[in-house]
């Protein structure tokens, strides 16, 4: 079963030429709040990131992994994160280039990574934090058959202003 490779995407690892995205894309302060960062961060250091990422996900407890096309080409990045081995869970986060939106690769990287966690993993669930107000990835996450489970109110600070952000689940039945 490959379970990292889909109809129109895969998902790889980090290459030291996706150096560029990973830098537009980190320091887009647009998507900071994301991230819960608020610095940009140096070609340098994330020229190490990617060195480093070839740390196992026991050890390192993420993996970011590139969502790219049939050619490479990096479209966008879908992480596990906070990885439970004893709870077999972890959270995903994605983003894909704005330019490349709304052309079915994120739904297809969210599958992709749950079978993957599902099956490779053996993870018994996965989560996501989603923004009051980001209705778009609302939307993606109950495609991909996650569930709004909760409502942490309040709990996000952006841009001088409180924002709930919605917990949604993915459970594996199926072992």
């Amino acid at each position: 079963m490959l379970t990292l490779s889909g109809e129109y995407i895969q998902l790889r690892a980090l290459e030291p030429e996706d150096i560029d995205f990973l830098l537009a894309l980190e320091n887009n302060e647009d998507l900071w709040h994301l991230s819960y960062t608020n610095k940009p961060f140096s070609k340098h250091l994330l020229m190490r990131y990617i060195e480093n990422a070839n740390q196992d996900i026991y050890q390192a407890k993420q993996l970011r992994l590139v969502i790219s096309d049939s050619y490479k080409k990096p479209l966008g990045l879908i992480d596990l994160y906070d990885f439970d081995f004893l709870n077999k869970r972890a959270g995903v986060g994605i983003v894909i280039d704005v330019n490349h939106r709304r052309k079915g690769y994120a739904l297809e990287a969210l599958q992709l990574v749950s079978k993957y966690a599902f099956y490779r993993l053996e993870l018994h669930q996965l989560f996501a934090s989603i923004n009051e107000g980001n209705t778009s990835s609302e939307k993606l996450f109950q495609m991909a058959g996650f569930i709004k489970t909760s409502t942490k109110k309040e709990w996000n600070y952006i841009n001088k202003k409180f924002y709930d952000e919605y917990f949604y689940q993915k459970i594996n039945h199926v072992y």
